[in-house]
């Protein structure tokens, strides 16, 4: 997977502050899910909109790592927003809201992953007497080289490998291979110790090597 640094030497660590304190998502958020128990769905639906600004660029990075594709990972990310502000009351504010937002945003990227995958099963197997009728409904943009064609392939078996992960170890691997997060800092936004984080990410990491070693 390529990667790439997000955290800025000094940057605050998603999740919490510079200090340790709770990041600026995890303040909005308790905020709203005050606002929830208290009735005040108006003011709350105008604080998630702060929340969906502050997250969303981030969001659609962590999406597009999965689905490779913008549009994909703009319903993605819509869909994990969705089912955010649905089920912000089992929020534990004791955590970090970026890494809870993380689980969902990834679940969400992974279900539209294997939907695409259904259809394009769909489309690659015509009846009999339908090759051309097939053919047309493949996008311009899939019609590609071979080249580009083996690297979406590899990269649909290094997502669905990533799908067929437990949660935690999903969870941990997004945070370490996506966001460049370290075990400490891993072990700060989701309360697990640091030697745990680095157990999840070891065996995640031997996981898809040995389902991605079958594939080769």
């Amino acid at each position: 997977m390529a990667r790439r640094s997000v955290v800025d030497a000094g940057a605050a660590v998603p999740g919490r502050g510079r200090e340790g304190h709770p990041s600026q998502a995890s303040v909005i958020a308790t905020e709203i899910k005050g606002l929830l128990a208290r009735g005040e769905r108006d003011q709350a639906r105008e604080r998630f909109g702060a929340l969906v600004a502050l997250l969303q660029r981030r969001a659609l990075r962590v999406a597009f790592q999965y689905l490779r594709n913008p549009a994909d990972a703009d319903e993605a990310v819509q869909d994990a927003f969705i089912k955010v502000f649905l089920n912000l009351d089992r929020y534990r504010e004791d955590l970090a809201f970026d890494t809870w937002f993380t689980r969902i945003l990834v679940n969400a990227s992974l279900d539209r992953l294997k939907a695409r995958s259904r259809q394009q099963r769909f489309i690659v197997t015509p009846g009999e007497g339908d090759d051309e009728r097939m053919i047309e409904q493949v996008p311009a943009h899939e019609a590609s080289t071979e080249r580009r064609m083996l690297a979406r392939e590899r990269w649909q078996q290094v997502s669905q490998a990533v799908a067929a992960l437990p949660d935690r170890q999903r969870l941990v691997f997004t945070l370490s291979q996506v966001d460049e997060q370290t075990p400490a800092e891993i072990a700060s936004a989701t309360g697990m110790s640091a030697a745990t984080v680095r157990v999840h990410l070891f065996r995640a990491l031997r996981k898809l090597r040995g389902i991605l070693g079958e594939h080769a």
